[in-house]
């Protein structure tokens, strides 16, 4: 979200609050539409993985009986709702003619995850959905709600993000692995096992920041390379510790699986934050 607002500000050469609160109140609405759908639908595969593993992994919302499995359904549709209203509001009150189809487009991208017919997630789809909703789509709806045309966008900050997004929805699958094969849940992992998930996901997060190198020769304006070679060392030096930990992090060591993702994460998040705030800087500086 961060990302796409301020690229969209860059490019229209200002930064505007208002835009800024639709596009907060609707990604928080979208995130816990997703992930309370997700929940609801990963309720068989999450009570396969506790009774394989008791002590093993996060709490399981449903298996663990933290809430029903009718609840969680119903407050995520409606965070669906309120995710649409945003962007229909948005729409009214802003400059910004797309804002309730891109809004839509995003809400449908984040349903086929979970929920039927499409429920991509269990069909071999949903890295590549995620790749597509949290890396391409939501930037983007973030970036014209703040006014940039399509032809103003950094497109090579959302490519080398949406790599970014593939590495992260393959890396989290690792501690599932096993138990989504149980459950009939194919996914990156549990298809190609865990090898070639951590070699994809190590993969995909050095096309990200060779995506992020070349943005200055294409949008120089909005990628000044300073703020490039910041963003990408950032990325480069948790990619190190991320490949070092990589052998220990195989099936079942749920341990080093954790440390292993939430350096993956480190390197997304904090590149991607910081290249945001330098590029907002930049252009409170001009």
């Amino acid at each position: 979200m961060w990302l796409g607002q301020v690229l969209g500000a860059v490019a229209a050469g200002r930064f505007r609050a208002d835009a800024f609160l639709f596009g907060l109140a609707f990604t928080v609405s979208g995130l816990a539409f997703i992930v309370l759908t997700n929940d609801w639908s990963d309720q068989e595969v999450d009570a396969i993985k506790r009774k394989m593993f008791p002590e093993a992994g996060s709490p399981k919302t449903i298996p663990d009986g933290i809430l029903p499995a009718s609840a969680v359904i119903r407050v995520g549709l409606g965070f669906a709702v309120l995710a649409a209203l945003s962007a229909l509001g948005a729409q009214i009150l802003l400059p910004s003619p797309w804002a309730f189809a891109l809004g839509l487009g995003c809400v449908a991208i984040f349903a086929g995850y979970s929920l039927p017919p499409l429920r991509l997630n269990y069909r071999g789809g949903g890295e590549l959905l995620e790749m597509a909703g949290v890396g391409l789509a939501l930037p983007l709806y973030n970036a014209r709600l703040q006014g940039a045309h399509w032809s103003q966008i950094a497109w090579p900050w959302l490519l080398g993000f949406s790599f970014l997004a593939l590495a992260s929805a393959i890396a989290s699958g690792l501690s599932d692995e096993q138990s989504d094969r149980v459950g009939g849940k194919r996914t990156w992992t549990s298809m190609c096992g865990n090898r070639r998930a951590r070699r994809s996901s190590e993969t995909l997060v050095l096309l990200g920041g060779a995506c992020w190198l070349l943005a200055p020769f294409f949008s120089p304006e909005l990628a000044p390379r300073w703020v490039v070679l910041v963003a990408v060392g950032v990325l480069l030096v948790y990619f190190v510790q991320m490949a070092r930990l990589s052998q220990s992090a195989e099936t079942n060591a749920f341990v080093a699986q954790g440390r292993y993702k939430a350096c993956l994460h480190k390197a997304i998040w904090r590149s991607t934050t910081l290249a945001a705030v330098l590029l907002w800087i930049a252009l409170i500086v001009e």
